[in-house]
């Protein structure tokens, strides 16, 4: 067999799998030969990058590459619908449509409403060639290399299937109730702002500038609108069908409805059974089901009037406030968090909810012994949302204030400008912050290093073998054997653990410090762009906000952490530890300046590297990636098929358009 035949064999039974293992929740092979398959399948596409293809299921683990995104105008308006959260306006919706058909008879397409984020997809001759946000309803961003990523998103439809050339379909991009927790304990972790609710989490995760980032959260999507010149049927009940067929997730909670009641059944059905779903849904949507009635019915200026969608009530309990204790966290931040009489809500038992900070106790004006409204409604994190006041007039309580010294170590609180929350300076003598620090230096994605958790550490701690990261290298295993040697084998693994993380790359020692507001991308971004400990830590806010994607309060936030001593210590004595301080040669080799300076922008495809890879190496030689024209731009690096927009407004400005064989003669490739 030729290797090209093997490649699209591979990536068509990847393709099948995927499909089974993510939209029909019915594997046929074991996670291995998956895994299998697909490292066979990286390893052809690396020998013979002439047969590259941006949606080959290899390209579904996204890039770390910052992108930009372009607007693109929808080809059909993304209308918003009108809103109803009660029965009467659903059935003044039904005449209005009776009315509007004349006395036709009429079917009604009742579907979830899921809580996510819009999404429209394009696909040409059974190939997703767009993915586009939803925006202003008129143009969205453009974000096809991070949908890419999303696995129940099929990026070839089956050969062979009847469905048209091309088509447009719809729907909801989603963050499941697991993903969302995960990621919120992750964040909640380097004290990070939570996200509110998986809406939320799945906008800002599509948004990400990183597809590997999307990657990683585990997306998911729910297709409910199909649209084209060529559709198969009049209904879009059986058009939905025909797309599950094709390879499409479709929502199981779908069902056409002939009278009022059958509308209200639904209705009724899914407000206690959406709990169970292991996505956030919000409401019912409604829809007349023939297009041809669709057109007839026609549009308002924002909705169209053979849609509407019913919005479910927020769940809410009223409950006692017995106490507001205060956290401290890695970075010093202090959090109250509200203490209650447990409460049933969302299917779940209440007893304590976040305040976040002093300005949001002090809106509420809450006092110790008040009833509490307490809402979860499509947010996991239960809030207070107000005061039942009728009650606190037989038995008024004490006022509830925000502390002013830290409850850990009594340092006084301090606040920064424009920061809502308050503050322990205390760095260096405050217990949170220093075994939160270490927790944090430990981590997967920081040293990664095994066999060691909060308990772990919060023992260490107390028994004075750790009181920061660099105390980690000085453990010795009969310190930690258990004294009669009883935990031998565990305390040789965390000693090797601890020794073996000195190979952890530069850019993860850079995140692992815990420096405020640097997370994983600024850190190797920092990393990329200074290649040392010693440049980073000498950088001036000039120098470091002159990198792309630091703005000014990260820069100002690394200024401070090399400026205090004890900090400067600790990675002076991580550096006799032998931890990495700087990229490696290996790394350092691969970076130029050839392309200092200049903004390029990738369009068209390309024949014998991926999008991906060029983005990579103009990077390494000290370009810019940048996703739209303008009179900065330094060149455009055009493959096939650039878009003529791009094409017309380069030549507009006098754009140079360079193809990829002069390119990678640039960069003598």
């Amino acid at each position: 067999m030729q290797v090209k035949e093997q490649i699209e064999q591979l990536r068509s039974e990847l393709h099948r799998h995927n499909y089974n293992y993510y939209v029909l929740n019915a594997p046929e092979i074991s996670d291995r030969e998956f895994d299998e398959m697909m490292h066979r399948l990286q390893e052809l596409e690396t020998a013979h990058p002439e047969f590259a293809d941006p949606n080959s299921p290899t390209q579904r683990v996204g890039s770390d590459l910052n992108q930009e995104f372009t607007q693109v105008v929808h080809k059909y308006p993304m209308l918003s619908l009108s809103n109803t959260y009660n029965k009467e306006e659903v059935a003044d919706f039904y005449e209005r449509v009776r009315s509007g058909l004349e006395g036709e008879p009429f079917e009604i397409c009742c579907e979830m409403k899921y809580d996510g984020l819009s999404i429209s997809l394009i696909y040409e001759h059974g190939r997703l060639v767009r993915a586009v946000t939803r925006g202003d309803g008129v143009q969205g961003d453009d974000v096809t290399q991070n949908v890419r990523t999303i696995r129940c998103i099929p990026l070839q439809l089956t050969d062979g299937g009847e469905y048209p050339d091309e088509f447009e379909i719809r729907g909801e991009i989603l963050m499941p109730w697991k993903s969302f927790e995960a990621l919120n304990e992750e964040r909640e972790s380097r004290e990070e702002p939570l996200f509110a609710n998986p809406r939320n989490a799945a906008s800002g995760t599509l948004k990400s500038k990183n597809s590997s980032v999307v990657a990683e959260r585990k997306l998911d999507a729910f297709l409910y609108y199909l649209l084209g010149e060529q559709l198969p049927f009049d209904g879009h009940f059986e058009n939905l069908e025909a797309a599950r067929k094709w390879g499409f997730k479709i929502s199981e909670g779908m069902k056409k409805a002939r009278t009022l009641q059958e509308i209200y059944d639904f209705i009724d059905y899914w407000d206690t059974e959406r709990k169970n779903l292991p996505v956030a849904t919000d409401g019912i949507v409604l829809k007349v089901n023939s297009l041809r009635q669709q057109r007839t019915l026609g549009y308002t200026a924002k909705s169209p009037r053979w849609a509407i969608a019913y919005k479910f009530q927020a769940e809410r309990a009223c409950t006692r406030l017995n106490e507001i204790t205060f956290q401290v966290g890695r970075t010093g931040a202090v959090t109250p968090v509200a203490n209650m009489d447990p409460v049933q809500l969302a299917g779940t038992v209440v007893k304590r909810a976040t305040l976040h900070n002093a300005d949001v106790m002090k809106q509420l004006d809450l006092h110790i012994g008040d009833m509490v409204y307490v809402e979860k409604g499509g947010e996991i994190i239960p809030k207070i949302v107000g005061v039942n006041l009728e009650e606190r007039q037989f038995m008024p309580g004490p006022e509830a204030k925000f502390i002013t010294h830290c409850p850990e170590c009594g340092a006084r609180l301090v606040r920064y400008e424009g920061e809502a929350a308050w503050y322990c300076p205390n760095e260096t003598a405050c217990p949170p912050q220093i075994k939160g620090r270490i927790e944090h230096f430990i981590s997967r994605k920081a040293m990664n290093i095994d066999s060691l958790g909060p308990e772990t550490i919060d023992d260490y701690y107390r028994r004075g073998l750790i009181h920061n990261v660099a105390d980690l290298y000085d453990i010795e295993i009969q310190q930690i054997n258990g004294g009669d040697g009883s935990r031998e084998k565990s305390a040789r693994k965390i000693v090797r653990s601890i020794a073996e993380s000195c190979q952890v790359p530069f850019e993860r020692v850079v995140f692992a410090l815990g420096i405020r507001f640097v997370g994983e991308i600024a850190a190797k971004t920092l990393a990329r762009n200074f290649k040392n400990i010693d440049a980073l830590a000498a950088a001036t806010l000039d120098d470091l906000t002159k990198v792309s994607g630091i703005g000014t309060v990260i820069a100002q936030s690394v200024i401070d952490f090399f400026g205090k001593e004890e900090n400067r210590k600790i990675i002076e004595r991580l550096r006799t530890k032998g931890v990495q301080m700087q990229l490696s040669e290996e790394e350092l080799g691969e970076h130029t300046d050839l392309l200092a300076g200049k903004s390029i922008v990738i369009s068209g495809v390309f024949s014998k590297h991926s999008r991906d890879e060029y983005k990579t190496m103009i990077e390494k030689n000290g370009g810019k990636n940048v996703g739209s024209i303008s009179s900065k731009t330094s060149f455009i690096l055009a493959g096939d098929n650039m878009g003529p927009a791009k094409l017309e407004k380069a030549r507009k400005l006098g754009i140079q358009i360079m193809n990829e064989d002069d390119f990678l003669q640039l960069l003598e490739v």
